[in-house]
């Protein structure tokens, strides 16, 4: 069972504009989310997946192969389901390319219960919430996870609402999970993903994965401490040389 994993990369940030090129330890932003993909060992070719020239020189470059893409493409997944369509591949996992300190044993524990389910059409990584600004940041999605182990609901504002909070830090009170921006799809779910509308809640909150629960459809949630960092702006690398959090 082959195991694609695409990075979709484009220039386009309107918080940090060029960040993909950005450069970090002498090499692109995107070089250091390209290596940690590729040394998972259940990802059988690893692609970053954009419509710049420039991104894809720049790739080449540091080694990675690349797929050039539609520029009319709206979201990453549309970009990474356009990549499938010419690659192939029967489970596809969709990195963010500003997602960093992601750790290839993580990506494979949730490749390996893919191959053991195949009932599993969706899945996604959160960890654990710890600290209030974590929690209140809206540029951290927080997401809900119900007995079955599958994703109840995602969204920018704290959830679930406490409505009797103590004094102390909230996060000390629930059990809250940050959602970590890797989605893995089976091919068929994929192809049936790209084919939905965009619905009004994916809209409201500006999260793709929402559509996938609007239109019925279940993700699996694997919750473990991965000490990824999300890149916004260039205040963020401080984080990332610390290791996260």
């Amino acid at each position: 069972m082959r195991t694609l994993a695409v990075i979709p990369a484009r220039l386009g940030s309107t918080r940090f504009p060029r960040k993909v090129l950005y450069p970090w330890q002498g090499q692109p932003l995107l070089y250091h989310v390209w290596r940690q993909v590729t040394r998972a060992k259940t990802v059988d070719r690893v692609v970053i997946a954009t419509d710049s020239k420039e991104i894809e020189q720049a790739a080449l470059g540091f080694g990675a192969e690349v797929v050039r893409t539609s520029a009319k493409c709206q979201t990453g997944t549309d970009r990474v389901a356009e990549a499938h369509r010419k690659l192939g591949g029967e489970i596809v996992i969709n990195v963010q390319a500003d997602s960093f300190n992601l750790s290839p044993a993580g990506l494979d524990k949730v490749v390996t219960a893919m191959k053991k389910d195949r009932g599993v059409q969706f899945a996604t990584i959160a960890r654990p919430i710890t600290s209030d600004e974590e929690l209140f940041d809206p540029n951290k999605v927080k997401v809900a996870v119900g007995s079955d182990g599958n994703a109840l609901w995602f969204s920018r504002f704290p959830i679930p609402y406490i409505q009797k909070a103590e004094e102390k830090p909230r996060c000390r009170q629930f059990p809250f999970l940050l959602h970590i921006g890797i989605y893995f799809f089976r091919a068929a779910a994929l192809g049936r993903y790209v084919g939905w509308p965009r619905t009004a809640m994916e809209k409201a909150e500006s999260l793709e994965q929402l559509r996938i629960l609007e239109h019925g459809g279940r993700i699996r949630l694997f919750v473990m401490n991965m000490k990824s960092v999300t890149i916004d702006s260039p205040a963020d690398l401080t984080r990332l040389a610390g290791g996260g959090r």
